[in-house]
């Protein structure tokens, strides 16, 4: 029988008795068609997911009973950072969403030289929230119980200027690079990784992150497109260094 995890924004403890938020009792109602008595996972990014069963479904309101909760161990060992050059349209939902699924940690949207997606404020907050939201689908579900955290977008100078310097091996991926996947070796700290948009890093975008220490990562001798690039990273370190 197929497990029903539902991603919930606030506060979970075993035993207690609560009414599912707006959106997520809409879902568990009308699309999911649950009545009363039918169990579900529910989650919230504690690292934990918590069974519940269904106690009542209203129209206005679905009350759940949590019993009991258990740690979910599903994050993977290497602590992998996807900066991503803002794709167009669902091209970003699709590398939030398949990104959340390989295990990545943190995934930072970048806005780079040639990028051609422009966020204005507003639109930018909508668009975080989105990318929220995607992630937090993803990991009902993959089974995570951690939600990967999901920055603002940041021009790229932005966001190297604000790296901490943890030790996290640092890759940019470059079509002319020489290293592949497999001669580079994540530390305890991870990796971050930064792929461009449609069009690629421009010159002073790959100026930039030499400066900032990051080596060029070379997967094969064909050019993926952005949405499949990151993601085929993703899988090649978790593959050689993490938990696939």
């Amino acid at each position: 029988m197929r497990t029903i995890r539902i991603h919930v924004d606030q506060p979970l403890a075993a035993g207690a008795e609560m009414v599912l938020p707006a959106q997520a009792g809409e879902h568990v109602a009308r699309v999911l068609r649950l009545a009363a008595a039918d169990p579900l996972t529910l989650f919230n990014g504690d690292g934990a997911d918590y069974a519940a069963t269904i106690l009542a479904v209203g129209r206005r309101e679905v009350r759940i009973h949590v019993l009991d909760r258990q740690v979910v161990t599903r994050e993977s060992p290497l602590r992998l950072t996807l900066a991503q050059g803002v794709a167009r349209g669902e091209k970003m939902d699709l590398i939030v969403q398949k990104a959340t699924e390989l295990g990545a940690a943190r995934i930072v949207p970048l806005l780079t030289e040639r990028a051609e997606v422009k966020l204005d404020v507003a639109r930018a907050e909508k668009r975080l929230a989105h990318w929220r939201a995607v992630a937090a689908s993803a990991c009902e579900q993959c089974g995570r119980a951690c939600l990967p955290e999901i920055l603002p977008a940041l021009p790229l100078p932005a966001w190297l200027a604000a790296l901490a310097d943890d030790g996290a091996l640092r890759l940019a991926l470059l079509p002319e690079a020489e290293s592949s996947a497999r001669q580079l070796r994540p530390g305890d700290a991870g990796a971050l990784l930064v792929v461009g948009p449609e069009g690629g890093l421009g010159e002073r975008d790959a100026v930039a992150l030499h400066e900032a220490g990051f080596r060029g990562l070379r997967l094969g001798p064909r050019i993926l497109r952005t949405e499949t690039a990151g993601l085929a990273a993703l899988a090649a370190l978790q593959a050689l260094h993490g938990d696939f």
